[in-house]
């Protein structure tokens, strides 16, 4: 049981059933106020509500409302007045749809109130809408009227209690026309894969983690000087630098949401972008790694080109010993060829001249015996 004032007591209207209940807040403000002060004295600077007929400060239980009309006249209004508005939402909060939760666009949503069964009697009927709203998965549409005017409101299930939430009425909403860029802007599947993968990886988050920080803050700040002590030092706001590539800085966030949480991220294969015309090559961020593998890629081709080289000169090394040698052989051959020539005709030159001797011989015998005869 919330020990919290209730600020309006009424009805729910659920067709024939009337739930009685009692509006207490849902929420409540933590933030810190400060109070106006005289710069030079310190003073507090307050504002008193005086009566402008007499000139004397007025208190606030003599305080009452009054209805201004055009000519300038002030006609009193009490809540007994208000208590008789010809309005059946004056009292009661009025069920007039069910509708899925979805349905409700949150820029409605405004304050935030919770409905506490007013008596034993209206336990029954409190739980019969609460669990009737469990079943079917929607919300309620409802209007009531608080705090001088009507209502728009929507009613829905919070753990064991029913909560109406304060919508604001349809043509109480801007439309965001003009709101978003009038130039039509394309993203790439790359670019989208990126932020979903930034998505996954921020991921989910128990809200009851959150805090005020900001309260924290000026909460620190008044101890330090209550107690005449250095007030803490800010730290540094980060400088944004200049996006130059939104694939760049979707890989950045991507990474260092990964660091944050933890979580290693994967070695990805340096990717080597070109500079659009016109940019420095300063404005491109230092790829290490890239730079490490060009180096080695280089050394590589330098080693390779080299042994081309080596391999090159040796190959035409080998290529001058084998024509020596060749035309050693063909030389060599060709005396050889040489000297037999010779030496075949030395031969047939003997074996002519022996012929001719021959020959010549028997004619010089025949001749002797001719001449014995």
């Amino acid at each position: 049981m919330l020990h919290v004032r209730s600020i309006w007591n009424g009805a729910i209207s659920f067709g024939l059933v009337s739930i009685p209940i009692k509006l207490v807040n849902a929420t409540e403000s933590h933030s810190i106020s400060f109070r106006q002060i005289h710069t030079e004295d310190g003073g507090r600077i307050r504002y008193r509500k005086v009566c402008e007929l007499d000139d004397q400060e007025v208190s606030q239980a003599e305080i009452g409302k009054g209805y201004e009309d055009a000519d300038g006249t002030i006609i009193p209004i009490t809540d007994e007045d208000l208590a008789h508005l010809p309005l059946p939402t004056a009292k009661t909060i009025e069920i007039v749809a069910f509708v899925p939760a979805d349905r409700i666009d949150p820029l409605q949503m405004d304050a935030a109130y919770y409905l506490e069964a007013g008596g034993a009697a209206a336990a029954k009927p409190y739980t019969l809408l609460r669990e009737a709203l469990k079943r079917s998965q929607k919300v309620a549409i409802a209007k009531f009227a608080l705090r001088g005017k009507e209502r728009l409101g929507m009613l829905r299930v919070v753990g064991d209690a029913i909560a109406l939430h304060g919508l604001l009425w349809p043509d109480e909403v801007r439309d965001p026309a003009g709101v978003a860029p009038d130039d039509k802007v394309m993203v790439n599947d790359k670019e989208l894969d990126l932020a979903d993968t930034l998505m996954e990886t921020l991921g989910e988050i128990d809200l009851d983690e959150l805090h005020d920080e900001y309260r924290e803050a000026v909460e620190e700040v008044v101890a330090a000087k209550a107690a005449g002590q250095a007030l803490p030092e800010a730290p540094e706001p980060a400088r944004a630098g200049k996006v130059l590539d939104l694939m760049a800085a979707l890989e950045k966030s991507v990474r260092e949401a990964k660091e944050s949480r933890g979580e290693e991220p994967a070695e990805e294969p340096a990717e080597v972008r070109r500079l659009a015309a016109g940019k420095s090559s300063r404005a491109t961020p230092k790829q290490t790694g890239g730079k490490k593998s060009t180096a080695r890629k280089t050394a590589a081709k330098k080693t390779t080109a080299s042994a081309k080289k080596t391999t090159a000169k040796s190959a035409q090394g080998e290529k001058k010993t084998a024509s020596s040698k060749t035309a050693a052989s063909k030389t060599t051959a060709k005396k050889t060829t040489a000297k037999s020539a010779t030496a075949k005709k030395s031969t047939e030159k003997r074996s002519t001249a022996k012929q001719s001797t021959t020959k010549k011989t028997p004619a010089k015998k025949t001749a002797a015996g001719k001449r014995t005869a």
